[in-house]
């Protein structure tokens, strides 16, 4: 806990800087987007000052969540209200009909794998066209050697929860291109994470 009773992330604190980065590259100046797992809002209140043409749609299903966001983002005049979002809803009620970015950050390994899908199929119904989902986490690739540290961490998820752990990329990438996404960017990012840019083929 911060001293002003904020829940922290220090993963979160770690990794905002080198994922805004990348978000600066991809997005343009102005937008809309929804966050998928927003967990502490530690996220939401560094990227929406740093992209002050976007509106920021925090969500995530736990209340807690939803309180330690809404105390992160006060003040912060393009975060819109958290959303309290299930990504296995087959309807995302409250969600934008469009948007131009889906972010979501830690969640792919630390929940079961249907909500990669769910994921997918969400983020498929809600994008506009040329918009983008940007994932982050770590992922197994094949043919390239997996890293110590990775395959501890895949061991303890597992250990903690039989139905998480680190996910194999090409399976991500079917459960994609089975919602009418592919993988356009990558972006390799520190402590063994990937940056994964995926969007609608060009037609």
């Amino acid at each position: 806990m911060s001293t002003d009773h904020r829940p922290f992330s220090p993963a979160s604190e770690r990794n905002r800087g080198p994922i805004l980065d990348v978000l600066l590259q991809l997005l343009p100046p102005q937008g809309t987007a929804l966050e998928i797992a927003c967990g502490t809002g530690q996220h939401a209140a560094h990227f929406a000052p740093a992209l002050p043409g976007w509106q920021w749609w925090p969500s995530d299903p736990q209340a807690e969540a939803l309180q330690s966001t809404a105390a992160w983002c006060e003040g912060i005049g393009n975060v819109q209200p958290p959303l309290q979002l299930d990504v296995m809803s087959p309807d995302w009620t409250g969600v934008p009909s469009e948007v131009d970015l889906v972010f979501c950050a830690n969640m792919i390994h630390i929940s079961p794998w249907a909500t990669t899908r769910a994921l997918m199929q969400g983020t498929a119904r809600h994008l506009r066209a040329g918009g983008l989902l940007l994932t982050y986490g770590p992922y197994f690739v094949q043919g390239e050697p997996p890293s110590p540290g990775n395959l501890a961490f895949d061991a303890d998820l597992k250990q903690r929860n039989a139905a998480w752990g680190i996910r194999w990329l090409h399976e991500v990438q079917a459960e994609a291109a089975a919602a009418g996404l592919q993988l356009q960017r990558r972006f390799d990012m520190p402590a063994n994470n990937l940056a994964l840019a995926w969007g609608r083929p060009a037609t």
